[in-house]
């Protein structure tokens, strides 16, 4: 009755809209998976609430690719414990007031950072919160602001990283073609993560803050961090280790990040009997088991190292432990409802009714296809949280399309389902990779949504825009150029607009 229907998506669009008008997310997306259960059992109370608990929270808890997500968020948790309590943080804290000067500075160090981690957007989140929130709060720069600039340089980086778990995922979704090969020619397609890169630095270098985030930077600078969120814990202070250095932070992230990498590498059988090349193994690589076993590696190596430089004692290290597990709860309850409201989508056929759409709108708009993929993988992501399920719903469709009739409209139009995947992915609550964002940044959840949806929904505008464009000239040295001039455009006018509301507050 409700299967392969719009009714499909309802249970996502009832989390979201909860989420936004109560502003309390757990509630909100356990509502959602209720609703999902009684549309699949077709309200039958006793056959909903087994299909919640069956196929919802045991499956989602029992599939090893969660479990792996979990242990990674554990031990990230467990070293960021770590390094705060070795003094790491608090070092560079003061080493980077000496380095950096000015808030414009800050905001580009985590732009940077975060561009420098391209390995994986939960890595990237955890990683570049953990290091840049001291600098950032000695700024004055809100945690709604610094959400953002994480956000902004997770998926959109890695969705054009050719080394990241993301290009994995979609080399592995291009089935008959060189996946690889057709990723790194969708690149400079992909105008949502592009023109994201050049809105967060006009955001940082100009100082344009609108929508609800001009309030939260405003309230910043007053001392404020947080405006209305609910992050008391964040702003307790951690004694300061006196023995703490530098090298105490900068060693525990880079041996991450080196672990990190060969656990991915791992994964693909780069160190198997048969060997292969080190792309060809990040393409076969395993997310889940690379991110899971190179964290446990480094959290190893990083305790070692503590104790040998005698910052921490063993048993201080072993504190951290479970002190770094409930930092995690939060992101790790909201991660789990959220997976456990996709299944209940998935299993009333929410893949199957969208795939059905677009094959059927397929024919007589060619040239406005790229747009239209880029907003139906941004409603989709929006609705389901998830943007690897959006891109595999719909690039295997789009191959099938267009690989024999016009290979280069089908590249722009798997640029255009990734990008319209990261879109939805930035705007959704119940996304994993902004939850993540929320997390690195311990900003309340729904501030962070609720200050970054103006950003995404402005550069989505002009995404689409230039979806258009590509759509009919098929060159990306058109359509991009174009793409950045209205980007730069249109920012320099809500520059202006914003000065002039100013003025006008202040007259």
């Amino acid at each position: 009755m409700f299967n392969e229907t719009f009714w499909a998506l309802v249970p996502p669009l009832v989390a979201i809209a909860l989420a936004l008008i109560t502003k309390e997310v757990y509630s909100s997306l356990f509502i959602g998976i209720v609703v999902g259960g009684l549309l699949y059992a077709e309200f039958n109370v006793v056959a909903a609430f087994e299909h919640l608990y069956n196929d919802g929270l045991v499956a989602v808890l029992s599939d090893s690719y969660n479990v792996g997500i979990l242990i990674f968020l554990v031990v990230l948790g467990a070293m960021v414990a770590l390094m705060n309590n070795a003094g790491g943080s608090a070092a560079f804290g003061e080493f980077a007031k000496k380095k950096i000067k000015t808030r414009v500075e800050a905001q580009l160090a985590t732009i940077a950072l975060g561009v420098l981690i391209f390995i994986d957007d939960y890595f990237n989140c955890l990683t570049v919160g953990s290091v840049m929130r001291p600098v950032t709060d000695e700024h004055k720069i809100s945690r709604a602001k610094l959400a953002y600039l994480i956000d902004a340089t997770a998926a959109p980086i890695c969705i054009i990283a050719p080394v990241s778990s993301w290009a994995a995922a979609v080399a592995g979704f291009v089935e008959g073609e060189d996946g690889f090969t057709v990723f790194l020619k969708a690149i400079p397609y992909n105008y949502y993560a592009l023109l994201t890169i050049v809105m967060m630095l006009m955001v940082a270098i100009l100082n344009i803050d609108f929508g609800p985030m001009k309030k939260h930077e405003s309230n910043a600078l007053k001392g404020d961090l947080f405006t209305s969120g609910t992050a008391a814990e964040a702003t307790e202070k951690i004694p300061v280790n006196e023995k703490g250095k530098v090298i105490d932070l900068i060693f525990p992230v880079v041996i991450l990040i080196a672990c990190c990498i060969v656990g991915m590498i791992y994964s693909g059988g780069f160190f198997g009997e048969e060997g292969g090349s080190f792309i060809d193994a990040f393409s076969n690589s395993d997310a889940s088991i690379g991110l899971a076993m190179g964290s446990i590696v480094a959290l190893i190596i990083t305790v070692a190292f503590y104790l040998y430089r005698k910052v921490l004692t063993f048993k201080k290290c072993m504190d951290c432990v479970p002190e770094g597990f409930k930092a995690m709860v939060p992101a790790i309850l909201i991660l789990t409802f959220a997976w456990s409201l996709k299944a209940m989508t998935d299993s009333l056929g929410a893949k199957e009714y969208v795939a059905g759409l677009i094959a059927g709108s397929a024919e007589g708009l060619v040239y406005f296809l790229p747009a239209i993929i880029f907003l139906i993988g941004c409603f989709l992501a929006f609705a389901t949280g998830t943007s690897w399920g959006t891109f595999g719903i719909l690039i295997p469709i789009v191959v099938n399309a267009f690989a024999a009739t016009n290979p280069q409209l089908m590249i722009i139009s798997i640029s255009a389902c990734m990008a319209g995947a990261v879109c939805g992915d930035h705007c959704s609550p119940i996304s994993d990779t902004t939850i993540m964002a929320s997390a690195g940044a311990q900003s309340d959840h729904i501030n962070h949504v609720n200050t970054q949806l103006p950003y995404a929904l402005t550069c989505a505008a002009v995404s689409f825009v230039t979806y258009i464009v590509a759509g009919f000239t098929q060159k990306a040295w058109i359509a991009l150029p174009v793409g950045i001039i209205l980007m730069v455009g249109v920012m320099y006018i809500i520059k202006y607009a914003m000065n002039n509301s100013s003025e006008n507050e202040a007259a």
